[in-house]
């Protein structure tokens, strides 16, 4: 498995995905060309074998007190092995490079486990915005990170993991 960072030439292998996993409402492929330059966004992509089974999307504003999440997508057969919480976990620590101190981000309400995945990286709702998911007419639930408090938890954790050599990852729950 490798994560890097996204580039142009990753366009068309997102889209693919972008599709796949979100067939009523993906995004266009001038939209994502768009948040794959912008100075603003920070995409990465995972891979296997050379296939591109994941990406993740920040948009964070250099200097600003606050960053989104854009979007974390996990292919179907590459689902339930950590992937995801890896890639969440890049986009915060690139946040946490750029100062920021509050992320943001929607969540389909009828997704429990990317709510489930969000939560227990420590966001918690903040509100929701009835049938924002379109043409679904589903929900969004709004969410919010204090990422000082994710850090000094990361690096509370990191710590006594490097004290307890049985600890497998950082975070003790897996990234692979």
């Amino acid at each position: 498995m490798v994560t890097r960072r996204a580039t142009g030439a990753d366009l068309d292998a997102i889209m693919d995905l972008e599709r796949t996993s979100f067939p009523t409402d993906a995004w266009s492929d001038a939209m994502m060309r768009e948040e794959l330059a912008s100075p603003h966004g920070w995409y990465v992509v995972v891979e296997e074998a050379g296939r591109l089974v994941g990406y993740a999307g920040l948009r964070a504003v250099r200097g600003a007190r606050d960053a989104d999440i854009q979007t974390i997508t996990i292919s179907a057969a590459a689902r339930g092995r950590g992937r995801g919480r890896a890639l969440l976990a890049t986009l915060l620590t690139e946040a946490v490079d750029r100062g920021v101190h509050d992320v943001f981000l929607e969540v389909r309400a009828d997704n429990p486990v990317a709510q489930a995945l969000y939560a227990s990286e420590g966001f918690v709702e903040v509100g929701r915005r009835a049938r924002y998911y379109q043409p679904d007419d589903v929900d969004a639930i709004v969410m919010q990170l204090d990422l000082r408090g994710w850090a000094a938890r990361r690096a509370e954790t990191a710590a006594s993991s490097a004290a307890d050599p049985t600890t497998s990852s950082p975070t003790g729950k897996g990234w692979c």
